[in-house]
């Protein structure tokens, strides 16, 4: 069993917006990792960083990578910062991995300058350029398809997977 699907990329990249209408294309069901980390812990992702720490959560949301890709067959939406564990990279090998490009001016569209993403508490907009520098990298060596998203709709991007998928 493996997901038709894994979607990576940074915040406001559209992981959870195309992930929705990709399974829904599809016909699969969406699992988002980040969502499974918020089931495990019984509470939101910026509470588990403000409470236990961004190493607890990093833990937390390694073990939900690895369970959701053994698990599920559907299409599967990872948080923007899952890929940086190297148990993660290594896991991620032979799967169909949808890396979703976003420019750093789209990102901050998206994301806002008022967000609650525990990352981005400070300064949004120089702390999503040093993520997009510090996981381009990452992004790319990992992506076995990349889809620019910037000024398009999911639909528009959806349908740029599904091409590349068949």
């Amino acid at each position: 069993m493996a997901p038709k699907a894994v979607l990576i990329g940074p915040p406001g990249s559209g992981k959870s917006t195309v992930g929705t209408a990709l399974a829904e294309r599809l016909d699969a069901v969406l699992r988002d990792t980040d969502a499974d980390v918020e089931a495990a812990a019984g509470k939101p992702i910026s509470e588990i960083f403000i409470d236990d720490g961004e190493e607890h959560f990093r833990a937390l949301e390694r073990d939900a990578v690895a369970a959701a890709l053994a698990e599920h067959d559907g299409v599967l939406a990872l948080g923007g910062g899952a890929i940086l564990a190297a148990e993660t990279q290594e896991l991620l090998a032979g799967h169909t991995v949808v890396y979703l490009q976003v420019g750093l001016a789209e990102a901050v569209k998206r994301v806002g300058l008022n967000s609650a993403r525990p990352l981005l508490v400070l300064n949004p907009r120089s702390q999503l350029r040093k993520l997009l520098e510090e996981r381009l990298p990452i992004y790319e060596r990992l992506a076995v398809i990349t889809v620019a998203t910037d000024q398009r709709t999911p639909d528009e991007v959806v349908e740029e997977i599904v091409k590349e998928l068949s």
